[in-house]
């Protein structure tokens, strides 16, 4: 859950994929990297999450672990939770991977909540088909795309963000 936001120029945004391990954690990660970059860290809470429970309270996947080192990213601290009904309220920005995701945010959050719920890649500038494709189930390779989409995205939601402050 969202801690207080500390100011009223700050935002929360919340990454959302199947099982908080591949590409909700590896997107908190890259965000956290750029915003510590872009000097705001102390104006935006960063958190991921998964519409699914399978892998409540493990790591991220050694594959997404091993991109994010390999491109100056930590994924240190960080443990797969599931989307719970305050998020709606507690964030400003719900980030899903790829439209299913969303559909389910969708669906979870009904008509209530405050977040605004969104694909990561509608702040791509080369979005392709929308969606940051599960690499769980294939080769290390499926890890380094995601990365790419990630990071991209995540350079433009940097953006996005400067405008809402």
């Amino acid at each position: 859950m969202s801690t207080p936001r500390p100011d009223p120029r700050s935002v929360s945004i919340l990454f959302v994929c199947l099982g908080n391990i591949c590409r909700s954690p590896l997107a908190e990660g890259v965000f956290r990297h750029r915003v510590g970059l872009a000097g705001l860290d102390a104006w935006v809470h960063i958190e991921s999450a998964g519409t699914g429970g399978w892998h409540v309270g493990e790591p991220p996947d050694p594959r997404s672990v091993d991109v994010a080192r390999r491109n100056g990213v930590s994924l240190d601290g960080q443990s797969a939770r599931r989307v719970q009904p305050d998020d709606f309220d507690a964030f400003d920005l719900i980030v899903a991977m790829d439209g299913s995701n969303l559909r389910d945010l969708r669906r979870a959050a009904g008509s209530g909540g405050r977040a605004e719920l969104v694909l990561l890649r509608d702040f791509d500038p080369d979005p392709g088909d929308g969606d940051v494709p599960d690499p769980y189930y294939g080769g290390p390779d499926g890890f380094d795309r995601v990365f790419d989409m990630i990071d991209r995205s995540c350079s433009a939601l940097i953006e996005h963000v400067r405008q809402t402050m």
